[in-house]
């Protein structure tokens, strides 16, 4: 299984308990610069936001119905998540709480699935009965 359906296959199995988002940053491999004989799609570097915006719509298409925004061009979620080139996190009350190692090496989606397992876990165990009197 790609790490694109790994994903996907958690999005769907969590979709009630978490929200997901991706957030599309400055090219990893871009075709006028450090190329992969494995890419599916040529997307030169970004020059500007518009190239970025076309980038990201390419990634809509192989995850229909995800949340994708794109980082600007200051890279700044990039740089403020150490997020180059791909990396897992969850961030709950405004606070990381899971950070994932740098993609693609350490990019563990069963990481990604214990922890959102172990908080469904942790739902389902707390939820109380409340009487309205």
């Amino acid at each position: 299984m790609t790490r694109l359906a790994a994903f996907q296959r958690v999005v769907s199995q969590y979709a009630d308990i978490a929200d997901f988002l991706v957030v599309y940053i400055e090219e990893a491999h871009p075709s006028d610069g450090w190329v992969s004989s494995d890419a599916p799609y040529q997307i030169p570097t970004h020059r500007c936001l518009e190239d970025r915006l076309r980038a990201a719509q390419l990634m809509l298409t192989e995850m229909p119905g995800s949340n994708v925004v794109v980082d600007n061009m200051d890279n700044s979620s990039n740089a403020a998540y150490g997020a180059y080139f791909e990396r897992l996190y969850i961030v709950r009350d405004a606070r990381v709480v899971y950070q994932g190692g740098r993609g693609p090496e350490g990019y563990r989606i069963s990481e990604l699935r214990n922890w959102l397992e172990q908080y469904r876990n942790d739902l389902v165990n707390s939820q109380t009965a409340v009487l309205h009197v």
